[in-house]
């Protein structure tokens, strides 16, 4: 890994990304260099651009400030390099592996809901009690277009929606609190990410949505499950979700993507979902 000094400071567009993404993981020049094992000079050298990044100080770098992929190349074109990480569409050849390791993950997942989701929360594959699920809202197609008329399936919305899930969640509170808290910490890890940016700001505007939560001061802890208590025909159904990535992604689309899986908390709930299937 090498980095040529410059005599003239040349355009610095990759500097001030640099710079940008170090301050937004709250590092300072010294703690950067030491986990990227460079000398702070170094550091201070490329955002001032006074040197030039190598192609593997750039990956190094954006590896240790955890930088999503699609913003890694931008910071390679910044530097003169060409992107390394593709957006292959999740249904093309090349991304057949991964389509089947999710197809089996949904199918293996049911009776219970499971759903994969891109970075901006919209619906890509779920598996059938997921369907049946969503089903129980009323029709599928009339309430998806009730809730996103944008023809997206944001599940944040159908979730967030009066026409949606969230007259019945009677642990509303408690988990719009944790959603908003999880969409915030997800646009500032990823502040360039405009549809991300505009769903959190869109949702922040619901009636449903305490004003005192439309700030930058809601964040919580980051919780392992997400609880869901649903009221339905008199029951109560208490289930929790779970979202896992792909974590050696080297591809756009599948660093992006997310699998969300429901499971009942009680006994009551497993059985429920298990009729719900026997049923269909």
């Amino acid at each position: 890994m090498s980095t040529t000094t410059l005599t003239q400071k040349h355009d610095n567009g990759f500097g001030r990304l640099l710079r940008s993404w170090r301050e937004r993981r709250k590092r300072s020049q010294l703690e950067l260099s030491l986990e990227a094992d460079v000398s702070q000079r170094h550091v201070s050298f490329l955002e001032s651009g006074r040197a030039k990044p190598s192609r593997e100080m750039i990956l190094q770098l954006a590896e240790v400030l955890d930088i999503p992929l699609r913003d890694r190349n931008l910071l390679l074109n910044s530097a003169g390099f060409t992107a390394v990480y593709p957006a292959r569409p999740l249904h093309s050849e090349e991304m057949s592996a991964v389509r089947q390791a999710l197809d089996l993950t949904l199918q293996h997942h049911n009776p219970y809901p499971a759903m994969v989701v891109d970075r901006a929360w919209n619906l890509l594959l779920q598996n059938t009690a997921a369907m049946r699920f969503i089903n129980l809202l009323g029709d599928a197609e009339a309430k998806w277009q009730a809730v996103d008329p944008s023809g997206l399936r944001n599940v944040m919305r159908l979730t967030f929606s009066a026409d949606g899930m969230q007259p019945l969640i009677s642990n509303w509170p408690e988990v719009a609190g944790l959603l908003l808290s999880r969409l915030q910490r997800e646009v500032a890890a990823d502040p360039d990410h405009q549809q991300l940016s505009e769903l959190y700001d869109e949702l922040c505007q619901l009636p449903s949505i305490p004003e005192r939560w439309r700030s930058d001061s809601i964040l919580t802890a980051p919780e392992p499950v997400l609880p869901l208590e649903l009221q339905w025909n008199g029951a109560t159904l208490r289930i929790f979700s779970m979202i896992s990535t792909f974590g050696t992604a080297l591809d756009i689309t599948a660093d992006e993507l997310r699998v969300e899986t429901f499971f009942p908390a009680d006994d009551f709930s497993a059985q429920f979902f298990q009729s719900l299937a026997v049923a269909s």
